[in-house]
C-alpha cells in the first residue's frame, strides 16, 4: 500500500528529475558545441547558473525527504508541490539556450534569461519556508534530544538560509558581470554549506 508521502513524491520526484535533466542536458549541448567546428563562448556566469540550480534542487528533494512524515496525499498539497516543482523546472528549461549555436557568447544569453531563472528561485525557496512552517503548525514532529553542537549548527543553517535569500535579491538587481559571478560563486558555497549542516538542525 503506498503511504501518502510516497504518493506525492512520485509527481514530485519526477518533476524535480525532469528538471535535472534540463540542467545537465544544457550542459551537454554546451560541452558538445565547445568542442565543435564553431566554438562558443560560455564564460562564467551561465555554468555557474547551471550549478546553483543544481544545488538548490538537491536542498529541496532532501527538505521533502525530512517532511517525509508530516505531508498529507490531498488535492492542495498536490497543487502545492505542482506549483513549487513546476517553477524550478521552467527556471532550469532558462539555463542554456535550447539553439547554442545561435548564442556566439552566453553571457549575452545570460543577461536576458537571468533574472527570470533567479526570480523563479527565489519565489520557490521562499514557499519551500513558509510550507516547512505550515506543516511544523499542522503536523509538528516529536521533539527529539538535540545533540551537541545542534544549537550552533542550527544558527549556521539559519544564517545561510537567509543569506542565500539576501543573495538572490542582490542578483536581480546587480548588471555588472564580474558582480553576477561572484555573487553567484558565493550563493552555490552558501548552499553546500546550508545543506552539509541540515542533518543536525534541530
Amino acid at each position: 500500500m503506498m503511504s501518502p508521502f510516497e504518493l506525492v513524491f512520485a509527481v514530485y520526484g519526477l518533476l524535480l528529475g525532469l528538471a535535472f535533466a534540463e540542467v545537465l542536458g544544457g550542459f551537454s549541448r554546451t560541452v558538445k558545441l565547445k568542442r565543435g567546428s564553431k566554438p562558443v563562448r560560455v564564460g562564467w556566469m551561465t555554468p555557474l547558473l547551471g550549478l546553483l540550480v543544481m544545488l538548490d534542487l538537491t536542498s529541496f528533494w532532501l527538505l521533502a525527504w525530512d517532511a517525509r512524515e508530516q505531508i498529507s496525499a490531498n488535492y492542495i498539497t498536490l497543487i502545492g508541490v505542482l506549483a513549487m516543482v513546476g517553477v524550478y523546472y521552467l527556471a532550469a528549461t532558462l539555463i542554456f539556450p535550447d539553439a547554442p549555436e545561435e548564442w556566439p557568447d552566453f553571457d549575452d544569453w545570460y543577461d536576458k534569461q537571468n533574472r527570470l531563472v533567479i526570480g523563479g528561485l527565489l519565489a520557490a525557496n521562499v514557499a519551500s519556508w513558509i510550507g516547512g512552517i505550515v506543516l511544523d503548525e499542522v503536523h509538528p514532529l516529536p521533539e527529539v534530544p538535540a545533540t551537541a553542537g545542534a544549537d550552533t549548527m542550527t544558527l549556521i543553517y539559519l544564517i545561510s538560509g537567509l543569506t542565500i535569500i539576501g543573495l538572490f535579491i542582490a542578483l536581480l538587481r546587480v548588471d555588472g558581470r564580474k558582480w553576477n559571478v561572484a555573487l553567484l560563486a558565493m550563493t552555490c558555497a552558501l548552499l553546500l554549506v546550508s545543506g552539509v549542516v541540515e542533518p543536525w538542525v534541530v
